[in-house]
């Protein structure tokens, strides 16, 4: 049977129906629940199709009202708080665009969901103490005004602070959104980013529970709250980790979803529900919904709806009319949502048009809100979410609420202010209104007494943010005597190398614990299989299956206490997972060593924003871009073959980067990392990029530590004896070639052939970093242009290369551009090779021919420059070409 098909038994189905209602009546709604569950799961073991969708609800609360815990607080005080906050943070914007009008601001937002944070901040939010870590809290990034002006009643941001609000550049300003990097001891999360906030929060509740199930930390009742917009929904990363959520009973987390229907120009589902729509992912992805629609003063119309025609009006409406309907009045909500029927304009014929206006919206409602959050702080085994309908734009009067326009709302008139003043009982004089004073009571007065009680009882202030945890003794590099003294005859790959290096780690008695590996789906790739039984693969649940390669060494090991990261075919996830090992210092007070390898294309490219967000969350770890440079990883194609990360990485200021040749520089590189980040607490993350190609790796040179950080140090010196012409040099003149990554060797082939064929000096060097050469040279030029009185200052390159002569050619497997950035800083003539182009597939001789970037390119350009400076023909080169077997009239790569 069909919603469709005429009831041919209505006796049998008022049987029915009055059975459900009695059992509602005396049992309660959970057992009609219970009941329907059974029935359905009864039918849906037989060939019938249940009518219907059992993933949404009807579009009314959750909570019916005689179920709803009692908010214990006063009330009318909290009004009147609440009011003086909504004046602040419409002050405090105001304000700044009075001053001046570039600066912008945001007050819709918070307008809309001023009473979700109150209430939280009055009952739940618990600040950290001595025996709790206090809650995590991703503040939606638009309501910052909001959170700015509460913390000025509590006197912890003043005045003048308020009045520098997005004014940073001098100091002690307030920054737009959420941004940890500005304000430090403030926020712990950037989110105005939207999407991120829901993913990092999903994310951070998950390592939570990673550290609280291998007993490292015990999280207690620590809740992971995310405050987020109907329209943010529609981002990719809010949504895609709801699943893992789910899956893992994330029973620590909540997000509460401001349901204001609104986005910047327009509905967020003018033609639809965004909260139906919303309930049925969120429920069918394993979440405890709870729906806040409609506040208190409905109650009694819902009671007194025997036949529902209440409620098929609300579930028929949609939000562009539910938007209409508060836009545009009672009087015009009388005639177009309960003219509906003559029964519906029954029910409310004893209410004015004032009145109908005052049926609010569940989200402004602060009992309903206590009841929600009672509901979902006390949810067990899943995590919650709760959709509360609101309305932005809210209390700012006509023209300005449930309009397309709010989201731009920036100020009010005098009128304006008049009205928001007398509503909320705001002691502001009329005489004072055109320069929107702030207010904030007396220190003794009833409202900052409760307030001061308030917070108190929860552990103090929120949000706030721990900028410094302990120090972590960091292992001596003689940990890493392997890869020091090189490999032999044995050929493997700085992937491998690395994998050696974590397994060191791991095994380390002092910080061995904290390292946490983390991988998305390419363990195997990486050669990390070995870590699965060793160290196990994290799970909620442990293993509940006996897996396919049980019988094998080096199967696949889920278990509770697992160390391993596994996240799965998501960058975006690991990523995130990630993140909240890489802020643990700060939101746990308990630092961690996070390891995130991955294929080095699927990182900055994929997931920028993320990338972004760790800079200004100041996050500290590693890493590992691996199968790197676009003719290393040869078989994979355009997709995969990377030829940029670097230059992505470079555009985040506390991202540093290294692109290391052999085992000993990545050694070094991470062993400084280590003690960079964890000893002395520096807020840097890095960015380490390996390969997967097979080769000899060479013993350290003495004395190169300090260089191999610098960015580049010289690793063949033409005039030793071992790297000596095999005749007389040409003029006795240099090449200085530079080279990184696998293309070093390309280098070291092309320095062979360019003494023993044409005669040449050539000094060799591993340039591990461009980038770090770069941000010297920078820092350099500026000192000397702001100090021209003084001495000036040389940069690093610059002195690497200085006192020599000869042109300077550098080679990477990356883009021009990556080895270009330091050309300023070169004293030499300087040429440049690189894989512009999008990537193909073939093998990696081939590969570096086809990108102009193997020992014959090289050598070709090494003679190019020595002909532009007068010391051999062209003739030379002409020949060289010739005999190298390039093909001069090919195609250019950065065009095919």
């Amino acid at each position: 049977m069909t919603d469709h098909q005429e009831d041919f038994n209505p006796a049998e189905t008022e049987e029915w129906l009055e059975a459900l209602g009695s059992v509602i009546d005396h049992e309660g709604a959970d057992r009609a629940n219970y009941l329907l569950g059974r029935l359905s799961d009864k039918a849906s073991r037989t060939t019938l199709q249940v009518s219907g969708s059992s993933i949404t609800t009807p579009y009314r609360n959750t909570i019916p009202p005689q179920e709803e815990d009692r908010m214990p607080g006063d009330m009318f005080m909290e009004r009147q708080i609440r009011g003086f906050i909504r004046w602040n943070a419409l002050a405090m914007v105001m304000r700044a665009n009075l001053d001046n009008s570039e600066l912008g601001g945001h007050i819709s937002t918070f307008s809309s969901s001023a009473t979700l944070y109150d209430v939280a901040f009055n009952y739940f939010f618990r600040g950290p103490t001595e025996n709790h870590g206090g809650d995590l809290i991703y503040f939606q990034g638009h309501s910052a005004p909001g959170i700015y002006a509460r913390s000025y009643l509590e006197g912890r941001i003043t005045e003048d602070q308020l009045d520098k609000f997005r004014r940073e550049v001098n100091g002690d300003g307030l920054s737009s959104y959420p941004h940890p990097w500005l304000m430090p001891d403030y926020w712990q999360f950037p989110t105005v980013s939207m999407g991120l906030g829901p993913l990092q929060a999903i994310y951070q509740a998950h390592v939570m529970k990673y550290l609280s199930s291998r007993e490292l930390l015990e999280q207690g009742d620590r809740k992971v709250w995310a405050f987020l917009g109907d329209g943010e929904m529609d981002e990719p990363e809010s949504l895609g980790a709801i699943g893992k959520a789910g899956r893992e009973k994330l029973d620590n987390l909540i997000f509460v979803i401001n349901c204001n229907l609104q986005r910047l120009d327009g509905p967020v589902r003018g033609n639809g529900k965004i909260i139906q729509e919303l309930e049925g992912i969120f429920r069918g992805a394993g979440w405890n919904v709870i729906k806040v629609i409609w506040g208190r003063h409905w109650d009694t119309l819902l009671a007194n709806d025997k036949d529902g025609l209440l409620q098929a009006r609300m579930d028929e409406v949609v939000d562009g009319e539910y938007q209409n309907y508060w836009g545009r009045g009672g009087a015009y909500t009388r005639e177009h949502f309960f003219g509906k029927s003559p029964e519906l304009l029954k029910m409310v014929e004893h209410l004015s048009d004032d009145d109908i206006m005052a049926l609010n919206r569940g989200g402004h409602d602060p009992f309903k809100m206590y009841a929600a959050y009672a509901e979902a702080m006390n949810t067990k085994g899943k995590p919650t979410v709760i959709l509360a309908k609101t309305v932005k734009g809210y209390a700012f009067g006509d023209g300005a609420e449930a309009q397309n326009a709010s989201h731009q709302t920036k100020k009010l008139n005098v009128e304006g202010l008049k009205r928001f003043r007398d509503r909320f009982n705001i002691p502001i004089p009329d005489d004072q209104l055109e320069s929107v004073p702030y207010y904030r009571p007396e220190e003794d007065s009833l409202e900052m007494r409760y307030m001061r009680k308030m917070r108190e009882a929860l552990g103090g202030a929120v949000p706030q943010r721990r900028a410094q945890s302990y120090s972590l003794p960091t292992p001596d590099i003689s940990a890493f005597d392997a890869q020091l003294k090189g490999t032999g005859d044995r050929e493997v790959s700085t992937t491998m190398a690395f994998v050696r290096i974590l397994n060191t780690l791991c095994k380390d008695k002092e910080i061995g614990h904290r390292i946490v590996p983390i991988v998305p789906d390419e363990a195997r790739t990486f050669g990390m299989e070995g870590m699965f039984r060793q160290l196990g693969i994290y799970s909620s649940v442990g293993q509940l299956y006996d897996p396919a390669d049980s019988n094998q060494v080096m199967y696949y090991r889920e278990d509770k206490t697992g160390q391993m990261l596994e996240e799965g075919i998501s960058e975006a996830g690991a990523f995130s997972s990630w993140l909240a090992a890489a802020t643990s210092y700060s939101v746990n007070d308990f630092p961690l060593i996070p390891f995130y390898i991955y294929y080095s294309m699927f990182g900055f490219q994929r997931i920028g924003d993320l990338a972004w967000a760790a800079g200004d969350s100041q996050a500290r770890g590693f890493l590992i871009g691996a199968t790197a440079g676009r003719t290393t990883l040869n078989g994979e194609g355009l997709q995969h073959q990377d030829g940029h990360s670097h230059l992505l990485a470079s555009t985040i200021p506390n991202c540093v980067t290294y692109d290391p040749t052999y085992s000993y520089e990545l050694a070094v590189i991470i062993n400084d990392g280590l003690r960079r980040m964890y000893q002395d607490k520096e807020s840097v993350y890095y960015y380490i990029t390996t390969m997967n190609e097979n080769y000899t790796h060479p013993e350290m040179p003495k004395g190169v530590e300090k260089d191999i950080l610098k960015g580049m140090y010289l690793l063949e010196d033409g005039t030793a004896k071992e790297y000596k012409t095999t005749g007389k040099a040409v003029s006795d003149q240099r090449v200085r070639l530079l080279g990184c990554g696998t293309i070093l060797r390309e280098v070291r082939e092309a320095a062979t052939i360019l003494r023993e064929r044409y005669k040449v000096i050539v000094d060799v060097w591993s340039v591990t970093s461009f980038n770090e050469l770069r941000r010297d040279g920078m820092d350099v030029s500026r000192w000397n242009m702001l100090h021209p009185g003084k001495k000036a200052k040389v940069p690093y390159v610059t002195k690497c290369l200085e006192g020599q002569e000869g042109p300077v050619i550098a080679a990477t497997d990356y883009m021009r551009i990556y080895a270009d950035q330091v050309r300023e800083y070169v004293p030499a003539a300087y040429r440049v090779l690189g894989t512009d182009g999008f990537g193909r597939s073939d093998t990696r001789q081939q590969l570096r021919r086809f990108f102009e970037v193997d020992r014959g390119y090289i050598v070709v350009a090494a003679l190019t420059e020595l002909v532009a400076k007068g010391i051999v023909n062209a003739d030379v080169v002409t020949k060289a070409i010739k005999e190298l077997g390039i093909d001069p009239d090919k195609p250019n790569p950065l065009l095919v």
